[in-house]
């Protein structure tokens, strides 16, 4: 199967853009594609308890963003949030103890886009 990177800039501002990045992340899982997940700008903010517990998603199946991360992190995906865009908003380390995001530098997403075999962008 692929490796697949999703890309997701938009937060909670652009909620609709959000959670299909999360809906693409959850149906190549369940594909049984490899998945990482990079967050940067805005969309890091979706890591704030608040908005991870309310629904965010439209339609069909509406769930909560965190039950969303959660059946991407039991499938096995991994998410990186942008250390650069989480200083730029005020997210600590402290506010994401707990959830099982990893900050990184630009360098490490250069890697992880020449990691994978595909890159979906949502930004």
């Amino acid at each position: 199967m692929a490796k697949i990177l999703i890309h997701l800039t938009h937060g909670p501002d652009a909620p609709t853009q959000a959670d299909r990045a999360f809906l693409m992340a959850k149906a190549a899982i369940q594909e049984g594609h490899n998945v990482s997940m990079f967050l940067a700008g805005s969309a890091v903010q979706l890591f704030r308890d608040e908005i991870l517990d309310s629904v965010i998603g439209i339609g069909d199946g509406v769930t909560s963003l965190r039950a969303s991360y959660e059946t991407i992190i039991s499938g096995g995906g991994d998410i990186f949030l942008s250390r650069i865009s989480c200083g730029a908003r005020g997210m600590t380390e402290e506010e994401l103890s707990g959830k099982r995001v990893e900050l990184i530098e630009p360098n490490v997403f250069i890697q992880l886009t020449v990691d994978h075999d595909r890159v979906i962008t949502y930004g």
